[in-house]
């Protein structure tokens, strides 16, 4: 596979043309370089290494190592200034909490909106079945037969 490590040099722009010119040229071939590429997984870059894949300097250690740090969260991401970090930190537990909070209040809002309605709903149906046994209404019961 000289080939495709050479092809691999120059990126997903080198594939492309190499595909399309499979096609022009006779379509089974772009067929099977289109199909190539998507097996191989070269054209997937959510799945693959992401963006940088063709772009960075082939080390993958480097590469797992930013995908590990991404993961860890803030912890892996030190400054190296303990004071700036102290200050993120805090920043950003601070941000957490009103966040958390914001999330509460929306809830409760929710909460409220869906009482209101629920108690207007029961009113209704309260109404409409003392509705039933009043007979000044037009469609109340009918009266009773007398003897």
């Amino acid at each position: 596979m000289e080939l495709a490590s050479r092809l691999d040099d120059y990126g997903k722009p080198a594939w492309i043309t190499l595909m399309v010119l499979g096609f022009i040229l006779f379509w089974p071939v772009g067929l099977a370089i289109l199909g190539f590429l998507i097996w191989s997984g070269r054209m997937g870059c959510w799945r693959y290494g992401g963006p940088g894949r063709w772009y960075d300097d082939g080390n993958r250690k480097t590469r797992r190592s930013g995908r590990r740090r991404h993961r860890r969260g803030r912890e892996a991401q030190q400054s190296g200034n303990v004071a700036f970090d102290e200050y993120r930190d805090e920043t950003l537990r601070r941000l957490e909490d009103e966040q958390r909070a914001f999330v509460d209040f929306l809830e409760s809002l929710r909460h409220a909106k869906d009482k209101v309605e629920f108690d207007q709903f029961m009113a209704e149906r309260r109404d409409m079945s003392r509705g039933t046994d009043d007979p000044d209404r037009p469609d109340g019961p009918a009266p009773a037969p007398q003897a």
